[in-house]
């Protein structure tokens, strides 16, 4: 059994972004995972957190899972908040000691110094842009995937000695929306990391 922190992202915007897809998918991890016997917390960003108490969950955790829609090729601004908030209070003794290198011991290098070895995060995104848009390299990711566009959250993860579980996304969300089969890839991608752990 392991214990898991579901963190949803989402931002609304009014008509545009309601983040029912993003609750959607945080309701089907947490009730997949309970039913496999995995304890679960939830944070919803948008409706206020607490730094104390978030960084209890992530001590708590055995594995962090990141819901978040993709605004302008980034998280939303209020999970950025939260990110600087919480990971800057999780300096010293939480989450990392501190960058890793010091005078005394050259072989140490920047990246090294997370507290949080042994635990796992989990990255899903939801996007407008069409898979295809990441995975051909004459378009506009050149692709370089999910996990190249979003290697900056990746190593904020890893600073804290986390290792990673295989992200998932969900594509084309606005103009051409396929929630049930969303779902069912969700739900297998679930399956498949949380009986290899």
């Amino acid at each position: 059994m392991k214990k898991v922190l579901l963190i949803n992202a989402h931002q609304r915007y009014e008509g545009f972004a309601d983040g029912k897809l993003n609750q959607t998918l945080v309701d089907a991890a947490k009730e997949l995972l309970n039913s496999m016997g995995h304890e679960t917390k939830t944070t919803l960003v948008e409706k206020g957190y607490d730094i104390a108490e978030e960084l209890e969950k992530y001590k708590w955790a055995d594995i962090v899972f990141v819901q978040t829609p993709v605004y302008w090729m980034s998280v939303p601004y209020i999970f950025k908040k939260y990110i600087d908030e919480v990971y800057t209070a999780g300096l010293g003794e939480t989450l990392c000691k501190d960058d890793g290198r010091t005078r005394s011991d050259l072989s140490k290098k920047y990246g090294s110094g997370g507290l949080m070895q042994g635990k796992q995060y989990m990255i899903s995104t939801t996007w407008n842009a069409p898979l295809e848009a990441f995975e051909d390299p004459e378009q506009f990711f050149e692709g370089k995937g999910v996990d190249g566009i979003f290697m900056w959250l990746h190593k904020n993860y890893q600073f804290f000695g986390m290792t990673a579980l295989p992200t998932f996304s969900c594509h084309d969300v606005l103009k051409t929306p396929n929630v049930e089969n969303d779902l069912k890839r969700f739900k297998q991608h679930l399956n498949s990391a949380f009986t290899t752990i």
